[in-house]
């Protein structure tokens, strides 16, 4: 279940990352209150699954999914280049994620 809970986190992270690209100075309400929900839960996440899973993993793991996560939004829906280097290097962060859970 903390594991489960973690990458819930992450994915919100993802949320409080897009959230952050509309806030425009934290005048944009709806945005703003996107980005506190979804920082307030990914944090909230993080925690709980920091109990049961070692502090030093379940960051790694959490920021991992959340950089992860925040490059494929930037791909998919705000037209940022996916090119061979760039395309290696989220496979490397997606082995280091999956590398630190079998660990665990």
């Amino acid at each position: 279940m903390a594991w489960f809970l973690l990458v819930l986190g992450g994915l919100f992270e993802v949320g409080f990352t897009t959230s952050l690209r509309f806030v425009e100075g934290f005048r944009n309400i709806p945005w703003t209150l996107a980005f506190l929900a979804s920082v307030a839960l990914s944090m909230g996440l993080l925690e709980v699954a920091s109990r049961s899973i070692p502090m030093g993993t379940a960051y790694a793991v959490w920021a991992g999914i959340g950089a992860l996560g925040t490059v494929m939004v930037g791909i998919l829906f705000f037209g940022e280049p996916l090119g061979l280097a760039r395309s290696l290097l989220i496979l490397g962060l997606i082995a280091c994620i999956v590398g630190l859970k079998l660990l665990h």
